[in-house]
């Protein structure tokens, strides 16, 4: 399907109010008051492609196949498999890092440069010529970035956390790990960061770790890949979920140089199914990155790296200040967490709406997604260039021991139109790199050198860049803006409280920053011990504990996270952790009888009965039943459910019987092996079968999993929800409570699509005055 975002987005509003008492006693009214069968959507944007969704398989499949390799093994076999996994865990890091650092060098480089012939300019007072340059290379930056993203990789748009966060609940991605995507995603995000663009890398990063781990679970990219023997055990979807967990903390930690907090991302935002396996290997993966990016800091301290220096690799450093606070200081630290709670949730309310815009335009083709993108690179830069302009000139203060003022790529004190001897703030915060602004803002001990008037400006001018910025056809991270307009109210209200604090303007800026992404992103655990890794600086931790809880506490009473946010714009089926209220007053039995009749198969199955199901419907799996008619569905025994995959490959390979009967377990071992099963080959248009053929018979027990996750039918949606979720289902079966004689052993078979709060209530309109808050 062509990838032009032309995708309705009109299912989503984020503003519903209560209506009544979710909990209210319905029990004396009807509950199956269905309106139409229960419906589902398999399209969602993935970047700004329009796709095709489906599940993941997660779950063991664990049929006679499965479980003869199983009890095969030898102990060589095991400890081969665990040492590729923490050798693939291994070189993600390792991968991760190396690209980290390029871009990184190739970011400073590019915009370092551009700043420095913007400078030169400026030094002679030729003012046009520096905006004309400064302009016309971000737009050159911009436009290489948006061709990419729009005419090569669709997926590699925006930062790609939501789609990893639907990945690792179980929803299939397609083209969002792949080879050009990841290249694309590279060389946009160095085009997009240093075109001076209000976004960051940091997102784009976690996304192309996860690429990275993905590409070398399957060997490679699609049409090249490595055919050794030992990658084929990781290419099944269990597997690819680790890894991609991996690249993702790994990601994490290439961004801010923050190890832990990689891990605590994946664990706290990312990962759906966690186990502390896996928390090992995340952070062995987490530790490789920095040991890349710190031998490549030595490398560039030593000068060898052009104009990278010491900046790029984010970390704003303020151990040197001396932390105290006493009681007094609870007042506006609390005021900081109020702020950012208010302030995320209208950032999250208002993006929310830009995004439903940039929606309508994306629709109208890829000419306007380009003109879009540079739309605003063109406003960024003249605003950057022009603000300036408005603000005084300040002094030099002699007993400081930087540079001042300066015209050069960094540094706190820019001359840009002041004489000899003064500096203008705001161009110390505008004409610098992203990462530099922030490290300008969160500078310590230095209370006068950012005016009030200038740090509104700054601060007015990214809250409109950061809503207009994210949503163009570029790679782009949310952290960077969020931080910029965190640390500018932070130092604004610490020089406020000046007089009346101990606490320094750069700490509060910190807090700042800390308390937006909380407001906007949700996170806690994660933010907290990233920003103390960020900032070396330990005695940081009470405070910035305390903030972070008061705004995410005061963000979730208004709205949802933004991740969140975008995952339901995008229309990705996420299945939340905590089901509705509602849902408790609807059994699975009445979900499945708003659906059509269940597709059941025989245990020895004629090959014309399973190209019909195959052709008839798109279901992914068919329970099997024995002793049954297939018609009817009447049966006696449930002996499993069979994937759409392995039925598609016994077609394939032709695996056929004259007669009805059951197969020996070598005939099957002799044409299939558990790792080719584990692959997903479902391209049922490539199968051609005779008319003589169609006659013949497919015993379908070797290949059927024995062990499918079953509820009864008087079991609530909410129940069935959280079981989905934490097991990482694709299918969950739905038995009846008593069998009678001529009775199905399966009276119906759920989806993630089918316990989705919205298709559920497609089906049950009744249901919707009962919605919670927070439903969309």
């Amino acid at each position: 399907m062509e990838g032009d975002g032309n995708l309705q987005i009109g299912n989503s509003n984020y503003n519903g109010e209560e209506e009544g008492d979710p909990e209210s006693n319905i029990l004396n009214t009807p509950l199956l008051k269905r309106h139409r069968t229960l419906s589902s959507t398999p399209l969602a944007l993935v970047g700004t492609k329009v796709s095709h969704i489906e599940s993941l398989d997660y779950e063991i499949n664990e049929n006679d196949l499965f479980k003869h390799d199983w009890r095969s093994r030898s102990k060589t076999q095991v400890f081969q498999y665990i040492f590729a996994k923490w050798t693939l865990a291994c070189l993600v890091g390792l991968f991760t890092g190396l690209i980290a650092t390029l871009i990184n060098l190739a970011v400073e480089n590019i915009a370092g440069y551009k700043l420095l012939a913007v400078g030169y300019y400026i030094g002679q007072d030729r003012f046009m010529t520096g905006l004309l340059v400064f302009t016309g290379a971000n737009l050159g930056l911009t436009l290489v970035a948006t061709i990419l993203v729009v005419y090569f990789a669709p997926t590699a748009a925006g930062p790609g956390i939501p789609e990893i966060k639907a990945y690792l609940n179980g929803v299939d991605t397609p083209n969002m790990f792949g080879f050009t995507t990841m290249l694309v995603k590279i060389v946009g995000s160095i085009g997009a960061v240093a075109a001076g663009l209000d976004l960051g890398k940091e997102g784009p990063l976690v996304h192309i770790g996860s690429c990275i781990a993905s590409l070398l679970g399957q060997g490679g990219p699609d049409n090249h890949r490595i055919k050794w023997r030992w990658l084929r055990y990781f290419n099944n979807d269990r597997d690819r979920r680790d890894l991609i967990t991996c690249g993702s903390a790994s990601g994490v930690c290439a961004a801010f140089r923050s190890p832990v907090g990689g891990v605590l991302f994946a664990l706290e935002e990312v990962a759906t199914w966690w186990r502390s396996a896996l928390l090992w290997r995340t952070f062995f993966s987490t530790a490789v990155v920095v040991v890349v990016l710190r031998a490549f800091i030595e490398i560039c301290n030593s000068g060898k790296c052009g104009l990278f220096g010491k900046g790029g690799l984010i970390m704003f450093d303020v151990s040197h200040v001396e932390v105290r606070y006493h009681a007094v200081d609870i007042i506006p630290v609390t005021l900081i967490g109020i702020f950012g709670g208010i302030l995320g949730s209208l950032y999250n309310h208002f993006l929310h709406k830009v995004l439903r815009l940039y929606n309508l335009i994306n629709q109208k083709g890829k000419i306007h997604k380009v003109l879009l993108s540079l739309s605003v690179s063109l406003f960024t830069s003249v605003c950057l260039y022009g603000l300036p302009f408005l603000a005084e000139c300040k002094p030099c203060n002699p007993l400081i021991d930087e540079t001042c003022p300066t015209n050069g790529r960094s540094g706190n004190f820019k001359q840009f139109n002041c004489p000899n001897g003064y500096y203008n703030d705001l161009a110390t915060l505008f004409l610098t790199t992203n990462d530099d602004a922030v490290r300008n803002v969160f500078s310590s001990n230095t209370p006068n050198e950012f005016s009030m008037f200038s740090l509104w400006i700054f601060f007015g001018l990214y809250c409109i860049l950061g809503l207009i910025t994210f949503g163009i056809a570029t790679p782009s991270g949310l952290f960077l803006p969020i931080i910029l307009m965190g640390s500018a109210y932070g130092r604004m209200l610490g020089q406020v409280m000046g007089p009346y604090t101990k606490i320094d303007q750069g700490l509060y800026a910190v807090l700042g920053a800390a308390s937006l992404m909380a407001g906007s992103m949700r996170m806690t655990v994660s933010l907290c011990v990233i920003f103390l890794e960020l900032t070396n600086n330990l005695l940081l931790l009470p405070i910035t504990m305390f903030v972070l809880l008061i705004a995410k506490t005061v963000g979730d009473s208004f709205n949802l996270s933004i991740y969140e946010i975008i995952l339901h714009l995008k229309g990705l089926p996420f299945l939340e952790a905590n089901p509705e209220p509602w849902m408790r007053n609807l059994t699975v039995g009445e979900l499945g009888d708003a659906k059509p009749p269940v597709v059941t198969l025989q245990g020895v199955e004629k090959v014309a009965n399973i190209v019909d199901a195959l052709r008839n419907t798109t279901h992914n799996a068919f329970p099997v039943l024995d002793g049954s008619d297939s018609v009817t569905g009447a049966g006696t025994e449930l002996h499993g459910l069979i994937l759409r995959a392995h039925l598609v490959k016994v077609l394939k390979k032709r695996w056929f019987l004259n007669e009805k009967r059951r197969t020996e377990e070598w005939e099957v071992r002799e044409k299939f092996t558990p790792v080719e099963l584990a692959e997903r080959e479902d391209n049922f248009d490539e199968v051609a079968i005779t008319s003589s053929e169609m006659q013949l018979y497919v015993d379908l027990h070797p290949l059927t999993n024995t062990t499918p996750y079953t509820v009864v039918q008087s079991m609530s949606v909410a129940k069935a929800l959280v079981l989905f979720r934490s097991v990482g289902l694709r299918h969950l079966l739905v038995v009846p409570k008593i069998q009678a004689s001529g009775m199905s052993p399966v009276i119906g078979i759920l989806t993630r699509q089918d316990l989705r709060a919205y298709n559920i209530l497609q089906a049950f309109p009744h249901l919707d005055k009962h919605k919670s808050g927070k439903l969309r």
